[in-house]
This record gives structure tokens, sequence and C-alpha cells, in this order.
């Protein structure tokens, strides 16, 4: 069944967060997880009500089916990595308080295994299907989607991470046309290593 695309409100905030969380746990828990205080769920819920920057709803698309968001993502470029680190901090430091060093140091330590994107580039990030309808076509559609907005943009290069823990995403995003460019080892406890995908727009 095909979906609905639109931007993401502050109210999406429920169906969301599950769907952004779910397209890296292990390297969100290790940024903002903190065993005994919070999720990190509980971190993305905030930033995601606030607004700015790569978790906030306003960067975020929803797809819906009978009215139900059911898939979830975000594409930016290297031209927003600026602005979206100095959200990053003002959330962390809001949320996080007298913990914020420790939650800024990990976030850079994962920097060197999803590193930020180039310039003119159309990244892909935060892809999330509700379980129960994963296989059902609706990461292609909303891939997809994606896509179209960086050819109406006139972007070249369309490319994201993937962990060697999900093989089942790499294997749809290879039919999508994007092939492995390089593969970042992680040495970071619990988190996977990833690899850097890209295809021509």
């Amino acid at each position: 069944m095909p979906l609905t695309f639109r931007r993401a409100r502050p109210d999406d905030v429920d169906a969301a967060i599950p769907l952004i969380y779910s397209s890296g746990p292990d390297a969100f828990d290790y940024a903002f997880a903190r065993p005994g205080r919070n999720s990190a769920q509980d971190f993305l819920r905030y930033a995601f009500v606030q607004g700015g920057g790569q978790f906030g709803w306003r960067q975020h698309w929803v797809g819906e089916q009978d009215g139900q968001v059911v898939a979830a993502g975000t594409v930016f470029g290297g031209e927003a990595n600026l602005g979206y680190l100095l959200a990053a901090t003002r959330q962390i430091l809001g949320y996080f308080g007298l913990g914020s060093a420790g939650v800024i140091r990990r976030g850079l330590q994962l920097e060197k295994i999803i590193c930020p994107p180039p310039r003119r580039t159309l990244y892909l990030a935060h892809l999330g299907v509700t379980p129960t309808l994963r296989g059902e076509g609706l990461g292609s559609q909303l891939i997809d989607h994606f896509l179209q907005m960086g050819r109406d943009a006139n972007l070249p290069i369309a490319a994201l991470d993937v962990s060697v823990a999900n093989p089942k995403a790499q294997a749809l995003y290879e039919r999508l046309g994007f092939s492995v460019q390089v593969e970042r080892v992680s040495t970071l406890p619990g988190v996977s290593s990833h690899r850097y995908m890209q295809r021509q727009l």
C-alpha cells in the first residue's frame, strides 16, 4: 500500500521516536543512555520536541498508512554539519546538565564511525519502519521519497551509513543502487562497525 509522506510535527513524537531509535539503537544507546537514569529514547524525545538540529521534528519526514505513522527518516548534507553540531550541543546541555561532557565525548567518538556527510550530498539517516510492516516495501518507498528530493535539489550523490549488524538493511540499500565505499571499524563497547554507502542520483 502506498505511503503518504509529510513533514513531521511535534505531536508525532510518540510514533516517530521508536522508528528513529530503531535506525541505530546501539549507537544511540552508547551516546545518550545512562543506566538507571534515562534511556536514549528519553533524550531523543526531548530533542525531537525541541525541533532543531538533526534530531528535531523540523528535519524529519513521516510516512503514513491509513492515517498512522509507520515510517520516519531525515535527509541533510554537509552544509548542515555546523548548525547541527550547535543544536545538538544545546540540546545535550539542556537535557544532561552536568553530565553533558561525557555525552559530548561519546558523540565525538561515534563520529569516527558514523562521520558527518560531505557537502553536496543527500545523506539519509534515522530511517525506520514499524517492525510488523517490515518487508512490505515501505522502506523502499521512504528511500525513494528522499532520493526524489535529492534529484529535485540537483544533488549528485546520495549516501547513508549502515551497521554491519544489520545485513537486511544493507541488502535493501544495495537493491536500491547503493554500494559500500568504506567500512569504519568500531572499537566502542556495544557499537558495531558501520559501512558508508553511496549511489548516484
